[in-house]
């Protein structure tokens, strides 16, 4: 799977939400920006994006991804 499908796919089913997605292969980093996900609980918010990626992780498409979370304004404040 490429950066650009994990981009595309997780843009197009969470609304409002801005990815920024690196690596390459089945390894990727993940950062989701929106104010929508800073509302839920950590756990809420990887469980809401494990969900989405869980049939390329299931074939082996995607092997392991990390994520960081930023609200608009957090993410904004260190550009």
């Amino acid at each position: 799977m490429q950066a650009l499908e994990v981009k595309q796919l997780l843009e197009s089913t969470l609304p409002n939400t801005e990815v920024v997605v690196e690596g390459e292969g089945c390894n990727f980093q993940l950062t989701l920006v929106s104010d929508e996900l800073m509302a839920l609980s950590p756990v809420k918010r990887q469980q809401q994006v494990y969900a989405l990626l869980n049939e390329a992780i299931t074939s082996g498409a995607i092997h392991a991804v990390t994520m960081k979370f930023f609200s608009v304004a957090d993410w904004q404040a260190q550009a």
